[in-house]
């Protein structure tokens, strides 16, 4: 489905909507032309609003009022006005409740509200076969809520969690999403153009978001680091290079899988950045004695620079903001990262 396809499926569900709220207020409108037409000809407040509904809805109920000659011309006149009004209004309404236009728009009012007070989640724009993978990776990992934001209806009806339905270019739809109190933000649409605006916007709404870009060509790589994005993954490249090293080093390559993804595994690789109160802050990796302290093994350091210090020598220090890369244990990492934290 085209962009230009997408967007009139949305302004017309956004019509059918207006169709039903613009019935709705008709039909409140003739009661009301209705209820004051009887108390000027003398009914009292709830006898006029009575014998409208009465005469609208043409149930044949007895008229509460004296019939003269005026009381029965109006009466003429409102059902005249009214029966049309009131088919109208139920044509609209069954309509909507066949199409579920209305559950959806309470529905989706009532997720707003649960994204409204959202903070620390990862915003994932687009949901394809890409976008689809990173929100199941990160919603099965402990305390990370994802918020989807897509454009195609049918695709967003997919989504199990929390969706913004809109194009992600758009200011208005990335606030609703959170991108002001996100964590992260993961864009990857279908078409590069768009991924680097939505980088742009997303970074002028919030300077210091970390920002995931995919890209499809490799020329768009630059682009994308120049609009903001703190990362660019190509996934056809990454593919690739996964292929090779599958030929090459088979064996190494599962074992980075596993350790990454397989929760079943014993061993996990993790990143912990040691902070300002950390009591290793400023000491080497001997004198913390963090392998005997945890049973956890740091296979690499990187400092503010962006550098990895692989394998590191027990004698280099560790400062504040650098990130250690460690493989241990649920229970060893929940130890190391207690002691370079300095939680507790």
């Amino acid at each position: 489905m085209s962009f230009g396809h997408r967007r009139r499926h949305v302004l017309a569900a956004d019509e059918r909507w207006s169709s039903l709220v613009r019935a709705v207020g008709m039909l409140l409108a003739v009661l009301g032309v209705g209820t004051i037409g009887y108390l000027m000809l003398g009914l009292a407040p709830l006898d006029a609003l009575y014998q409208s509904v009465t005469t609208v809805t043409t149930v044949g109920f007895r008229e509460v009022g004296e019939p003269t000659a005026a009381f029965r011309w109006f009466t003429i006149f409102l059902v005249l006005l009214g029966v049309g009004t009131v088919l109208y209004a139920l044509g609209v309404l069954l309509e909507a409740l066949v199409e579920g236009r209305i559950t959806e728009r309470f529905g989706r009012r009532r997720m707003e509200r649960q994204m409204a007070g959202l903070e620390d989640h990862v915003v994932v724009c687009g949901w394809g076969r890409v976008g689809e993978a990173i929100g199941s990776a990160l919603g099965g990992s402990d305390g990370c809520t994802v918020v989807v934001v897509e454009r195609d209806p049918a695709r967003a009806a997919t989504v199990f969690g929390l969706v913004v339905a809109g194009d992600a270019t758009e200011d208005s739809v990335l606030r609703r999403a959170g991108v002001e109190r996100c964590r992260a933000l993961v864009v990857a649409l279908p078409q590069d153009a768009d991924n680097v605006y939505v980088t742009l916007s997303a970074r002028r709404l919030r300077p210091d978001v970390f920002i995931v870009a995919r890209a499809h060509v490799a020329t768009a790589e630059a682009l994308l680091i120049q609009a903001g994005a703190n990362r660019v993954v190509n996934p056809q490249a990454i593919g690739g290079a996964r292929m090779a090293a599958l030929i090459a080093q088979p064996h190494v390559a599962d074992f980075l899988d596993v350790a990454m993804h397989n929760a079943s595994l014993q061993f996990r690789l993790s990143e912990l950045t040691v902070s300002a109160g950390s009591p290793v802050a400023g000491r080497s990796l001997r004198e913390s004695h963090l392998r005997d302290a945890t049973g956890a093994l740091v296979l690499a350091v990187r400092n503010a620079n962006g550098d990895f210090r692989t394998n590191p020598d027990p004698a280099e220090v560790m400062e504040a903001g650098e990130v250690l890369i460690a493989i241990g244990t649920e229970v060893q990492l929940a130890a190391l990262r207690k002691l370079v934290t300095g939680a507790g």
